[in-house]
């Protein structure tokens, strides 16, 4: 069974991941890419008896599960961070606090198509993974013990995927993580001053300014971070305050949809289909945020690599200012034919 550890110092929790388990020789370096053979890949069709049972999944009419016929599928990750089995229980170990490694980690297969990623996808297809992305958090919402899930989605080896096929994770956790509880104290602080949401301050202000935007539409802004960590780091934030991204609604599936495939595009044709991750921020379960805290999706290419003096200070060197990247990110146009739905 994984534990989760807490550092007395930094408060911190880590996932000691025993069903992970590495032997030194495991953590070699190597270069391989990520395994992009759609021939032996556990996650196309046809292969649905490689994983475990599905959780979920879109199909066709009449199809039935673990069978052909779905356009997305929810299965349980085959070697988990945290297992869904077994109660919630706490411990000290002196000065130590630990807890048992209940939670959930699932993977979102996003399509059938081996070769068909977010950015070349067809935009109906975008919709409903985001739809997926809202179902499985208002599911583990209903689970008492859960307090948060972190959706997230690994692009390419050096981003940490090891499949090739499109698909997104999520890990569903006991606690609320170190850097969301940054993210909504700080959310809180500004508004007990101002009695407004910092995000929404911001998206004002970078709406004002224009020199960061890549791409707006009615209801998302997509936008480079003016403190950015990381070259082409971008946020995509709707523009109407929302705490939790499990209230989207069809209007804003739809918009969110054309500007993530759109700024994934130009990510994809600007710096050569990079490596990235992208994070989903959104509300803690039971936490009273609803008047400050503000959902929204974060990009990160792997462009750069964190050094020594990153990790030993918390702070980062961005090469590229965020004005440079929306620029040329602005400048790649995206064809037509992105915007219209297949129908063959």
């Amino acid at each position: 069974m994984p534990e989760l550890r807490k550092n007395p110092v930094t408060n911190r929790w880590v996932i000691i991941a025993t069903e992970r388990a590495k032997r030194p020789s495991d953590f070699l370096q190597s270069d391989d890419k990520t395994n992009n053979n759609s021939s032996n890949c556990p996650l196309c069709p046809g292969h649905e008896k490689m994983t475990p049972p599905e959780i979920a999944a879109y199909r066709e009419p009449g199809t039935l599960p673990n069978e052909q016929g779905w356009w997305v599928r929810v299965i349980p990750n085959k070697f988990p961070a945290l297992e869904s089995s077994g109660d919630l229980q706490k411990a000290g170990l002196g000065i130590y606090d630990m807890m048992s490694g209940t939670g959930s980690h699932e993977v979102i297969v996003e399509t059938p198509d081996h070769h068909e990623p977010i950015a070349l996808a067809p935009l109906k297809q975008v919709e409903e993974v985001l739809w997926a992305y809202r179902d499985r958090l208002l599911a583990l919402s209903t689970q008492s013990h859960l307090r948060y899930v972190l959706i997230f989605k690994n692009h390419g080896k050096a981003a940490g995927a090891s499949l090739g096929h499109p698909h997104a994770q999520l890990i569903a956790t006991p606690i609320v993580p170190k850097l969301v509880m940054e993210e909504v104290e700080g959310s809180r602080v500004y508004y007990s001053f101002k009695e407004r949401c910092v995000s929404c301050d911001v998206l004002k202000q970078e709406l004002a300014m224009g020199d960061r935007i890549i791409e707006e539409n009615n209801t998302f802004l997509a936008y480079e971070p003016y403190a950015s960590r990381f070259p082409f780091e971008t946020i995509i934030a709707p523009k109407k305050h929302d705490a939790s991204y499990a209230f989207i609604d069809k209007n804003q599936i739809m918009d969110l949809a054309k500007i993530l495939k759109n700024t994934l595009w130009k990510m994809h044709q600007l710096l050569n289909d990079p490596p990235f991750n992208y994070i989903l921020h959104t509300a803690p379960f039971g936490e009273s945020v609803k008047n400050f805290f503000h959902w929204y999706l974060e990009i990160m290419p792997r462009l750069t690599q964190v050094a020594g003096f990153e990790w030993g200070s918390g702070m980062y060197i961005n090469p590229t200012p965020p004005e440079v990247a929306a620029k040329e990110l602005r400048a790649i146009g995206v064809p037509d034919a992105l915007q219209v739905q297949k129908t063959n």
